[in-house]
């Protein structure tokens, strides 16, 4: 993808949150194509004005370079680069920690106009703090310090008082980059609403700007988010702390983050000293899709509607679970949100879909299960999510059509079942033992696991169900991309053993292993995986419906309407649309839908009211109002 550009960076050395400036120069040229990639973010400027921010997250054997077409920004005969790159340099739940670095080139067909080598311009910033160890969150990583009376001219100046940079080794295996860049929207300013407190009106994803007036040099602290605690953003929860510093200049001064995306519906600044807050808002990110047409009405369309809402702001490079707390991709969050999407966007938004599993293909444990979230640096799983991966690559390949992708993805399909197969007591899969291994499977009793905690590896209930459930999901893979199936054996087995294992006929239930308790989402998963016979499905819908089991949470309702949908679609039709109505209707004044029922008091207030799991009640309304 590189022709003549080198890994550079400003020193020898990797630091946490480090910030590097390059300079450079161009020709004007008819077709100037900029590629760029780099380790962490960037933000790329032409002649002063700003082009493109924003890199990818990926892994070093599987980089993203970024395409840029610079003609809008050409308009001298001499033009000029600027180029800021943040490098993280701390593994988190969303980026895995490799050697600072950048790498671009400017081409014009064959013609070179630039590349970066050791003769390339550059400086640690002097804006942006270098070792600021504020972190946001553990998924989030770092928060941003600025100051803005370090600025100088540099985008337009002349490289003075930078220096030569230092050649990086790094060995990678470039890709394009997998999904479109966000597009970027007119800025959103916000209301005053008490001072120092600002409100979008709604949650929006995007760059913060501001603009102020200050009688001295003065520091200022600008916290936002989705809710407000006795008047004031909750910037401090727990370990958490959801804002950034700008040091600005005296007199009117303004500044635009343009690599630390935020989401919020409120902001609020404060500083010890005097100031004015000319204007604050945020800058809308956006990946752009068209939204099917939608008949439905009334309630059914309000929910609907925050619903498709949830999913544009949880749409970053890939699907993100909340876009203000996390903004990670998970394997089962993602797999709702997928399925949602195929429902709410006109062409089924396939290629972003598939962009979500090949980022997640890529992912290489020792275990050989997937990580937590996608790109990670963190040695931290959720086993059950694993699973849902074999759900996500089948729905994928049914709603597209596309079998092609099983030559990206198979060999993890088949490394996800091997763990599973190969970590057996007799006939029964054991859960994963080690800390390293977050048994999780619902925010409910009985199934939220113990994370951080080796809880030994032994045979449970669900563990084994969706381990019949994947087995029978690549079954049906291999059916559409004829391919052979080499574990007709495991499933026969697997199900004789859950059966003799969990299975009460007494009550007719699947029970769990501790306590012998029985959950909506063990026995929503029995009659999807098909280890129920019609009567049995029967009679456990039965109870479903009058709600005697321990309920599942929020976003594992998805299997309890399909088993319902399986069993008798018809006959509890209705009890599903008015279990979605009863759940979601108090959503729909914050205009999206949240991670549980218990909105922003979940967690210990650490709650998020925009979260892409939920979303699925476009798929139920879609297939049962139509």
């Amino acid at each position: 993808m590189f022709k003549w550009a080198k890994w550079i960076w400003y020193s020898d050395k990797s630091e946490e949150n480090s910030f590097g400036e390059f300079y450079g120069t161009f020709a004007k040229s008819a077709h100037p194509v900029c590629k760029i990639s780099c380790d962490g973010d960037y933000t790329l400027y032409v002649n002063g004005k700003y082009v493109s921010s924003n890199q990818y997250g990926d892994f070093e054997h599987y980089k993203s370079v970024d395409t840029i077409d610079l003609a809008p920004y050409i308009s001298e005969e001499e033009n000029k680069l600027a180029i800021v790159v943040w490098h993280f340099g701390k593994n988190t739940q969303r980026y895995k920690k490799y050697n600072a670095g950048l790498i671009c080139e400017i081409t014009d067909g064959d013609t070179s106009l630039f590349y970066t080598s050791e003769e390339t311009l550059c400086r640690q910033s002097p804006t942006y703090v270098t070792g600021f160890k504020r972190e946001i969150s553990s998924q989030l990583g770092f928060s941003v310090a600025y100051n803005g009376t370090k600025e100088d001219s540099w985008r337009t100046g002349d490289g003075r008082n930078m220096k030569k940079a230092y050649p990086v080794d790094k060995k990678c295996t470039f890709v394009p980059r997998p999904s479109k860049k966000l597009s970027l929207g007119e800025p959103v300013f916000a209301k005053e609403i008490s001072p120092g407190l600002y409100d979008l009106g709604r949650e929006y994803v995007g760059l913060l700007t501001v603009t102020l007036d200050c009688k001295n040099d003065t520091d200022v602290n600008i916290a936002y988010g989705e809710t407000l605690k006795n008047g004031q953003v909750k910037r401090i929860i727990h370990n958490r702390s959801f804002s950034l510093d700008y040091v600005a200049r005296k007199g009117e001064s303004a500044y635009t983050e343009y690599m630390l995306r935020l989401a919020c519906r409120y902001l609020q600044v404060s500083a010890p000293d005097s100031f004015t807050v000319k204007r604050i808002g945020i800058i809308p990110q956006y990946y752009e899709v068209k939204e099917k047409e939608c008949a439905l009405t009334g309630t059914d369309k309000d929910i609907y509607d925050i619903c498709v809402n949830t999913l544009k702001l949880c749409m970053m490079e890939h699907y993100v679970d909340c876009p203000w707390r996390e903004q990670c991709l998970y394997a089962f969050d993602s797999r709702n949100q997928m399925l949602s999407g195929y429902y709410a966007f006109e062409g089924g938004n396939f290629d972003y879909a598939k962009s979500n599993l090949l980022l997640m293909s890529k992912d290489k444990r020792r275990d050989k299960l997937l990580s937590i979230c996608y790109p990670c640096g963190v040695d931290l799983t959720i086993p059950s999510f694993s699973l849902y991966y074999l759900l996500s690559v089948l729905e994928y390949i049914i709603h597209s059509g596309d079998t092609e992708i099983i030559k990206d993805v198979d060999t993890k399909l088949n490394e996800i079942l091997s763990v599973f197969l190969n970590n057996r007591q007799g006939s029964l899969v054991c859960r994963l033992g080690g800390e390293n291994h977050w048994n999780f499977y619902d925010w409910s009793p009985y199934a939220d696991g113990s994370l951080g905690h080796d809880e030994g590896a032994k045979p449970d209930a669900t563990i084994n169900i969706l381990t019949l459930y994947g087995l029978k999901c690549y079954k049906k893979i291999c059916e559409l991309c004829t391919l052979p199936f080499t574990y007709s054996q495991s499933i026969t087995e697997l199900e004789c053993s859950i059966r003799e294992s969990f299975f009460d006929r007494k009550s007719g239930l699947y029970l769990t292993e501790e306590r012998g308790v029985a959950t909506e989402l063990v026995n929503s998963l029995a009659i999807v995986a098909g280890l129920t016979t019609q009567r049995e499905a029967q009679r456990i819908c039965a109870k479903l419906v009058n709600k005697e089991l321990i309920p599942c949470s929020l976003s594992m309702k998805c299997f309890l309407y399909d088993a319902l949908i399986l069993t008798d679609k018809d006959r509890y039709k209705d009890f599903i649309l008015d279990s979605i109505r009863q759940d979601y209707t108090p959503m729909i004044e914050t205009g999206t839908v949240w991670e549980t029922k218990d909105g922003e008091d979940a967690f210990d207030g650490a709650g998020s009211l925009c979260h892409g799991w939920s979303a699925t009640p476009v798929y139920y309304l879609s297939i049962l109002k139509n």
